[in-house]
Parts: C-alpha cells; structure tokens; sequence
C-alpha cells in the first residue's frame, strides 16, 4: 500500500515512547500522563536536525535510470 514506509516509523515511535516513558512511569491521572508525554517529546526533540540531502534531484534521478537500465 502506499504510504506504507512511512507507517513503519510511526510505529516505531509509538513503541519507542511505549518502551522509555509510558511502562516506565507511574501516573496517578491522566494529566501527569500528558505533562510527561510532552516532556519526553520535548527532550527526544531536543537534538534533532533537518535532513540535507547531499545530491541533486538530477543526480537522484540520473543514477535511478542507470539502474534500471542494468537489469
């Protein structure tokens, strides 16, 4: 289906969110749940940075076309 690449990181971040904040806390209601979530989003935000690409669309599409082409 299309889109499903993008359905696996998804899931990986639900599991990763599971795994370090949700089964590791104890929360007495379900505002200190949320004000945890939002701390562990912050904090796993923190370091992040844009993706650069490092070639051109051209250069992308170019050795594309030489693969296909090889078969």
């Amino acid at each position: 289906p299309t889109g499903a690449s993008w359905m696996n990181l998804v899931e990986s971040w639900f599991s990763i969110l599971t795994r370090q904040q949700v089964r590791r806390g104890s929360y007495a209601n379900a505002s200190e749940l949320i004000a945890a979530l939002d701390q562990f989003v912050a904090g796993y935000n923190e370091p992040a940075q844009p993706f650069v690409w490092t070639k051109t669309p051209e250069q992308i599409l170019a050795k594309g076309h030489q693969t296909a082409t090889n078969f």
